[in-house]
């Protein structure tokens, strides 16, 4: 049986107004679009590599 993966909860602080094209495109990888929208997905380098570059933008609300 496969372990079950860590999950992370993000949520969106910020605005993506006149932040560069790629920073809105992450957000929207990120499945976030709206300020105060929470969203929660595995715990994975790639999901953590996101969160770096937009990390003005958002914030970690959890991490289980």
């Amino acid at each position: 049986m496969a372990k079950a993966s860590k999950m992370i909860k993000v949520e969106q602080t910020a605005s993506p107004i006149r932040r560069h094209h790629s920073q809105r495109s992450t957000l929207i990888g990120l499945k976030l679009n709206k300020i105060g929208r929470v969203t929660e997905l595995q715990d994975t380098p790639a999901v953590r590599g996101m969160i770096d570059k937009v990390k003005h933008l958002v914030r970690v609300v959890d991490e289980k």
